[in-house]
């Protein structure tokens, strides 16, 4: 008999490649990766059986009692946020509390890594309903992204009008900050209008590190509700299948680290400040980091109401824990 076939969309993230490839196999499944450019909605795709999914609009969704996708506790996307507000050039504000009052734009309202650096923001003591905040597109024309959610905006923020970006209203003064996961194309450039708000961000963030614990989880894999009902063994093998494609992943860039100038530095400074692994997965693993992002949720008025965590992965322990590294 044929191995089933799980199709799943996922961007084609350095850790997935050796899955994607066929170099890992999950067992038991035949699994087919669907990479994107962006973000695929998983529940509006009959063709897909899961894939990569926002950990806010996840979390959200099965606080509110919908449980048609279940979460593995494998964060594809997960990284710091400090490295994400920039400023202008030539701006004089350097660090999280001199933005109070400020004008600030973002990608989303409701994204996972929004909700993360407005936690930093809010850690620093700035009162988030005194920013003036405006939700738009990194660069103008871009399309296909779900930035506003499903609940009324708060009075202290609005939707940019149609033509106009984070990065422009940033260059022509009109925002103080803006926050993005993404680097816009003329920050690598050596006359970029733009830097980090923090002029030392790995700094904060190893003591970001040091404080929780944790780095924050972006985006998770997902499962479709009847997918995993028609194949029950199917959570645990593939995340045993996403842990291996991880490590394998690493051992090769170590191998292999000449596609960077600094990259073998990179990995070597990571092994010593993160140990064997920063991007760990299991639900034990993440609880903390779990914690932590429902309460954010709740606290920025992201959620209507306190979300408990026990909801986030229903999956039983066996289901949801890899072997030690």
């Amino acid at each position: 008999m044929s191995s089933p076939t799980i199709r799943l969309g996922l961007r084609d993230w350095d850790h997935l490649v050796p899955l994607m490839s066929g170099r890992v196999q999950v067992p038991g499944f035949r699994v087919e990766i669907d990479a994107r450019d962006v973000t695929p909605d998983v529940l509006a795709e009959p063709g897909l059986d899961g894939g990569e999914t926002s950990f806010s609009r996840y979390v959200r969704a099965r606080a509110a009692g919908d449980d048609r996708l279940v979460g593995l506790p494998a964060f594809v996307m997960r990284g710091f946020r400090h490295r994400c507000v920039l400023v202008r050039a030539d701006s004089p504000l350097r660090s999280f509390d001199r933005l109070a009052g400020a004008r600030i734009g973002l990608t989303g309202w409701p994204d996972s890594g929004n909700t993360w650096t407005r936690a930093l923001i809010r850690a620093a003591g700035v009162d988030l309903s005194g920013i003036e905040w405006r939700v738009g597109p990194l660069a103008a024309g871009e399309v296909g992204k779900d930035r506003l959610g499903d609940r009324p905006l708060p009075r202290h923020v609005t939707a940019m009008a149609e033509g106009e970006s984070l990065v422009g209203e940033l260059a022509a003064g009109r925002l103080d900050a803006i926050l993005t996961p993404f680097m816009p194309p003329e920050f690598f450039t050596p006359d970029s209008r733009f830097r980090h708000l923090l002029d030392d961000h790995p700094a904060a963030e190893r003591a970001y590190w040091a404080a929780t614990g944790f780095v924050p989880g972006i985006h998770l894999v997902t499962l479709k509700k009847e997918v995993v009902e028609a194949h029950p063994e199917l959570p645990a093998a593939l995340l045993a299948g996403l842990e291996t494609s991880k490590r394998h992943w690493l051992e090769r860039r170590r191998l292999l680290a000449d596609t960077t100038p600094w990259l073998l530095h990179s990995l070597t400074e990571s092994a010593e400040v993160f140990g064997a692994d920063w991007m760990p997965y299991g639900t034990e693993n993440n609880a903390a980091m779990t914690r932590a992002f429902c309460a954010e949720l709740y606290a920025q008025g992201i959620a209507p109401e306190p979300i408990d965590p026990a909801v986030v992965f229903p999956l039983p322990p066996a289901s949801a824990t890899v072997a030690a590294a």
